[in-house]
Formats: C-alpha cells, structure tokens, sequence
C-alpha cells in the first residue's frame, strides 16, 4: 500500500506539471509539446533542474535563477495537489478499474482549475477531450444504473443553462459545459450534489473576499475551482453523504 501510494504521488507529481502546461497554454492557443517551458519574463529556456515538480520552486526560493522574477505559487501548488488526488483516488478506492475514472476526473479538474483562475476560462478543447474520454470510460466502466451518465449529462447542462438564463449570464459557458461532462463521470446524483457543493463553497469564499476587500461585489470571480471541488466531494463522498442525510433527518 505503502510504495503504492507513494508511487501513485510521485505520478502525480510529475503529471501535474504537464497539466499546469495544458492548463496555460491551450487556453491561448499554443502547442502543449513545444516550445520547452520558458521563464515569462526573461524568457530563458529551462533546464531539466528547474522542472522537477514542487522541489525546483522550493530550492529556487520561489524565484527564477536567471532573472530573479517571483514565479508563481500556483505552479507548485497544483503539482503538489495532483500527487496528493492521486494518491487519495487509490487509498479511497483501492484495486478497481473506477480507479481510471478517478485519476481522468482529477486530471480535468486540476487543468480546468489551472485555466480558470489564471485566465478565467474552461478551454473548449479540453471539455472536448474529457467529453469523449469520459464517454467511453462509462461503456467500459459503467455505473448503476447503465444510463446515469446520460442523466447526468442532461441535468447538468439543463440546470446550469437554465440558472443561466434566468440570471442574465450569471452563469459561464465554460462552467455550464464543464459541469454537462462532468455529469457523464458523475451520474445524476452526484452531478447534482456537485452543483450545490460548488455554489455554497464558493458563496462563502464570495462572502469572505468581499468582508475582506478582495473582492468587489457584481465582480466576476472563477467558479470552475469551486465546481472542481464540489465534483471531488461529490465523487468520493456523495454516497455516503446522501445516506447520512437521509438517515439523519428522513427516518
């Protein structure tokens, strides 16, 4: 268990800063494979040394070694969050195929998170890919019962369309069809309880910037990291929280 887990956080390690790439460049529509990541300031190809994930940003102080421009923490952050949600996915879920679903929906979460919050957009692209993945993973690894996806689907992207046009555009497109594939990877229930996880987390988030001047009200703020993480709560833990539920306050 041990080694596996600990080979599973060194994947998702190294994964991570592929999808910070993803997660950068396809929102601008440049190539993922070339050229070789580069400072954004001095513009200084790096070397293998400044690319091992999480402990090249802590060795450098969190600074380029050519410029001394501060680099972003969300580099590191997200790489070091990919090893941990990796690593999660096998201790939750143990010796399943789910477990390829699992890392997919982690995979999609952290490059929508990343494109979210640093451009706020959901690449098309990227929906488009996990889309048709997720698609398939489901005829594979089907849930219960075989047309929840479908269901999903339909109720994420109708309740997001409808929020939508009742409120005037207060809801993206990115966040409508983000939560429509998420659906397909979730099924209904989970899809819905992803919707409410996201909308109260980032409510209090909301509330909390405002109280602090971060945030300015009628300000557009990103809401693909909440949905991200009402999807993970939902995934993992939707089942046990609607038993939870209905055993506390239905019987």
């Amino acid at each position: 268990m041990a080694f596996i887990l600990s080979y599973l956080f060194i994947i998702g390690l190294l994964l991570g800063s592929f999808f910070n790439v993803v997660g950068l460049r396809v929102p601008e529509k440049k190539s993922i494979v070339a050229p070789r990541s580069a400072c954004p300031n001095c513009h200084t190809t790096l070397s293998w040394t400044e690319l091992i994930p999480v402990f090249s940003y802590l060795w450098q102080r969190g600074q380029c070694k050519h410029c001394d421009q501060k680099i972003s923490p969300l580099y590191p952050f997200m790489e070091l969050l990919a090893g941990v949600l990796f690593a999660f996915s096998f201790y939750v879920i143990g010796y399943d195929m789910e477990m390829i679903v699992a890392l997919s929906l982690v995979s999609l979460l952290l490059i929508i998170t990343v494109s979210d919050l640093t451009f706020m957009i959901i690449p098309n692209k990227v929906l488009l890919v996990f889309f048709v993945l997720f698609i398939v993973l489901r005829a594979a690894i089907p849930l219960d019962p075989w047309y929840d996806p479908a269901l999903g689907f339909i109720a994420g992207f109708g309740l997001l369309l409808l929020i939508a046009i009742v409120s005037r555009g207060g809801m993206g497109g990115g966040d409508i069809k983000l939560v429509a594939v998420l659906g397909i990877a979730l099924g209904l229930q989970n899809v819905l309880l992803t919707f409410f996880f996201a909308a109260m987390l980032g409510s209090i988030a909301g509330l909390i910037g405002i109280l602090l001047g971060k945030v300015k009200r009628k300000n557009p703020i990103p809401f693909g990291p909440f949905i991200a993480m009402g999807a993970l709560i939902a995934y993992f833990y939707g089942s046990k929280i609607v038993a939870w539920y209905i055993n506390s306050f239905l019987y």
